[in-house]
């Protein structure tokens, strides 16, 4: 019988008590209280903007509660510091990881330790062991010698969680681990966590990936508005619970497109089109009022696609059609005086200006929209689109004028979104649309689109998300190896079809 079994449950690792927290008078966190036990997943769940970073923020050091206590191994502390967290065995893993891209592997490993342990000095030596003996407790196949900045994605956050171990964490906080991986690298990240777990780390796992939340987690705790509405055992929850948990809604997933008319304008015909080492031979068209899904692997081709159709990449090979007439991209410019809009999959740098407001963010790419006869600024039709837009997209921000900077991740999208609305492009492409939005968001973003394709707008979804693609796409092109490998239609628009052929 295990000491377990005659004493109850480990006490827990981490708790956090009466949480409170507001900004400008706005309460971010209300009364919110969780516990970690060792050896455990805990998913932190919830809409942009609950309160999960903010709580995040706080665990780490990074922020000040107003109120509450912060209890690691039964020692209570009224806030925590950035070090002081790292003693504590307390380390995030963000989205962007925090690497070092000019240092290789082994340094990224054993920096932030060296530091915080203030050495002087640097023994690469002494590093590379420390850094190959955690690489190797955790049976990973990472070259140490390999500059972080050539390493794919995947084999960056296992770095980021390396070099975590190394500074002995037992609390390993992972925002949204599982964004930019593949299936694939999504199980092997599961593999890593679960040695984790068996070395009594507990984990604290945020995503807006409900199937993979079930998946990995034992207990989901989940935020709405601020507080902590229901944390409970992840088997005796299921996607529709906790999305409803979540929005305080309902929510329904399954299909819906509209009924496509066959003799549909065709908006954008691609021909032959061409990039040596991207892609080739590529052809499809767009019927007007119609949403067309892309999938593939990551570095199958599909962005490439996409950023050639956008003039951010000249194609080498091949023929556009806008309307019929055949144009010229030979610039993002060119794209745009088309008709041609794109939502990047990298919203952060290539689609927002992070320090201006929401509303200059939202007119920026339209100004010429909004031009009276005499050619100047038509601002009383400019705010109306800005205010329109703000409160069509249900943008959760105080007014226009907050920065974008402060936004949550669903918000920010939501922003490029109006961006490209305002300017009513003939055709726009969305790379990875709802990435680190949450279901809700996620739900509204496609209504929003199905609502601009039956306004006539032909749209490209570009996404690894199969319930996405089936929920919303009246056909799904697959790419493979730079080339479309399969169309689907009709009934063969299902997730397990799209999994399979995307596989293959």
């Amino acid at each position: 019988m295990t000491s377990t079994a005659l004493h109850g449950p480990p006490p827990p690792i981490l708790e956090v008590r009466n949480i409170v927290k507001t900004f400008g008078g706005v309460a971010a966190l209300s009364d919110v209280s969780l516990d970690l036990l060792p050896g455990e997943v805990l998913c932190l769940a919830g809409e942009n903007g609950c309160g999960k970073s903010t709580l995040i923020k706080i665990i780490s050091g990074a922020e000040r509660p107003d109120s509450g206590d912060i209890i690691v191994d039964g020692q209570a502390y009224p806030s925590m510091d950035p070090t002081t967290a790292i003693k504590s065995g307390i380390q995030v893993i963000y989205q962007d990881f925090s690497l070092f891209p000019n240092l290789t592997v082994a340094e990224n490993i054993v920096l932030t330790s060296a530091v915080a342990s203030r050495q002087r000095l640097h023994n690469s030596q002494h590093a590379r062991l420390k850094a190959r003996s955690i690489v190797d407790d955790l049976g990973l196949s990472l070259d140490l010698d390999s500059d972080v900045d050539k390493l794919s994605v995947a084999d960056k956050q296992l770095t980021a969680i390396c070099r975590a171990l190394v500074s002995d964490a037992r609390v390993l906080i992972m925002d949204e681990p599982t964004t930019a991986l593949t299936h694939t690298e999504v199980d092997r990240l599961f593999e890593i966590v679960e040695r984790l777990r068996a070395k009594g780390v507990g984990l604290i796992f945020v995503s807006h990936k409900l199937d993979e939340v079930l998946k990995i987690s034992q207990r989901v705790a989940i935020l709405r508005s601020g507080r902590n509405v229901i944390t409970s055992p992840a088997s005796s929850l299921d996607p529709g619970a906790i999305a409803l948990h979540m929005t305080g809604r309902e929510l329904d997933e399954t299909r819906h497109v509209s009924q496509l008319d066959p003799s549909a304008d065709i908006v954008l015909e691609v021909s032959g089109l061409g990039l040596q080492g991207a892609y080739e031979d590529v052809s499809f068209s767009l019927r007007r009022g119609e949403i067309l899904g892309v999938t593939g692997l990551l570095g199958s081709g599909r962005t490439e696609i996409a950023e050639s159709l956008f003039g951010a990449l000249i194609h080498d090979s091949g023929s556009v059609k806008v309307d019929g007439n055949r144009v010229s991209i030979r610039s993002i410019q060119d794209a745009i005086d088309a008709g041609i809009g794109y939502v990047p999959e990298d919203r952060l740098t290539q689609g927002l200006f992070m320090d201006k407001s929401i509303a200059d963010n939202i007119i920026a790419g339209s100004p010429a929209e909004h031009k009276t006869r005499l050619g100047t600024l038509d601002l009383r039709a400019v705010n109306q689109t800005i205010q329109r837009l703000f409160e069509r997209l249900r943008v959760k921000a105080p007014n226009v004028q907050a920065p974008v900077r402060s936004l949550s991740g669903g918000n920010a999208q939501r922003v490029v979104l109006a961006k490209w609305l305002a300017r009513k492009p003939r055709i726009l492409m969305l790379n990875g649309p709802t990435v680190g939005v949450d279901i809700g968001s996620k739900a509204e973003i496609l209504n929003i689109l199905r609502a601009e394709a039956a306004d006539g707008m032909g749209i490209i979804v570009i996404s690894d998300d199969a319930p996405e693609l089936v929920a919303c796409s009246h056909r799904v092109l697959v790419v493979r190896h730079g080339r479309i490998v399969e169309t689907l239609e009709g009934d063969d628009v299902a997730v397990d079809t799209i999994r399979e052929k995307v596989a293959a």
